[in-house]
């Protein structure tokens, strides 16, 4: 049974996901402790994308901190902030809450003499409204069903003029893949993702302001098949409904391998898959009183109403 913290992050459609694959996925990655390389990377590109925005966050709120692997980059970029971390399940909150240390050989352990900053950890359904001025996700939506639902959520827990950074898969991530399963008439290897513009959309559908949206590929390679299916599992496996519902035999593997090893490039004899990421950030602006005999608005509401009535004058 879910928890009202689970479901308020991975919720049923408008997207069609296997959430129970989604909550398997989260919880191997409880359990291991390390976030897939891919993610840690993807964080590093975003934190560039800080340098384009004046504001200076004191509260910032991170969205799925674990899978997210951003807490050194927030920290760099923002070392006096307040920082908390919404976790979906409750496997998660307790690791963050209580992570394990490295082994004594570990270079991880030499880097950190000095120990991180300490965050706050809470569930979804426990953000307060209005609290923080940057909700930091990253490659987050793209597993959970209703991003609307999520961003509505962002959208609550900003204070005004606060803003909202993030980033996920495209539809153009592992093209090579859907090709070969289409090809060989299976299942789709993983469900299907938002593309940007929509994304925008959304966010403005929520209440956010001046979204801006952009893409880029990378192109990863690895030196076999083995290989390239531990790190497919490593982030995430295949969350699509519509899935080979049950287990798949010896022999249906070994025909994966071969078609796999099949696609090695012919230059440097490694197997080539692109991934889209697409990069979203946006503004909760004042809110626009609507002329009516009676309206109501929260104090934050009118002393932003008041800040930007001050500078217009």
């Amino acid at each position: 049974m879910s928890t009202p913290s689970e479901s308020a992050a991975l919720t049923s459609p408008p997207r069609r996901l296997d959430l129970g694959r989604v909550r398997l996925a989260l919880r191997r990655l409880a359990a291991s402790g390390e976030p897939p390389w891919l993610h840690a990377e993807v964080a590093r590109r975003m934190a560039e994308r800080l340098m384009l925005i004046r504001a200076r966050p004191e509260s910032v709120l991170e969205w799925w901190g674990l899978s997210g692997a951003s807490q050194e980059v927030l920290t760099q970029a923002y070392p006096g902030a307040r920082r908390w971390v919404v976790e979906p399940l409750p496997e998660l909150r307790e690791r963050v809450s209580t992570p394990v240390a490295p082994p004594w050989w570990s270079p991880r352990r030499l880097a950190s003499r000095s120990p991180p900053p300490v965050a706050e950890v809470i569930g979804p359904d426990e953000v307060a409204p209005q609290s923080v001025r940057l909700v930091w996700a990253n490659m987050v939506l793209h597993a959970v069903a209703d991003p609307p639902r999520v961003m509505a959520l962002w959208h609550q827990a900003l204070q005004v003029e606060g803003f909202v950074m993030f980033s996920c898969l495209g539809p153009d991530t592992l093209r090579e893949l859907r090709d070969l399963y289409q090809r060989l008439g299976w299942p789709s290897p993983m469900a299907e993702f938002v593309d940007m513009h929509d994304l925008g959309d959304m966010l403005v559908r929520a209440g956010f302001a001046d979204p801006v949206m952009d893409q880029e590929t990378l192109r990863l390679s690895w030196d076999g098949p083995e290989a390239l299916l531990a790190e497919l599992r490593g982030l995430g496996g295949n969350a699509a409904p519509g899935r080979f519902p049950g287990l798949r035999t010896p022999r249906w593997r070994a025909r994966l391998l071969r078609e796999l090893d099949a696609l090695r490039s012919p230059g440097d004899g490694r197997i080539h898959f692109r991934f889209e990421v697409a990069y979203g950030h946006a503004f909760k602006a004042a809110p626009r009183v609507p002329a009516a005999a009676s309206t109501t608005v929260s104090l934050e509401e009118m002393r932003a109403l008041v800040r930007n009535r001050d500078a217009r004058d």
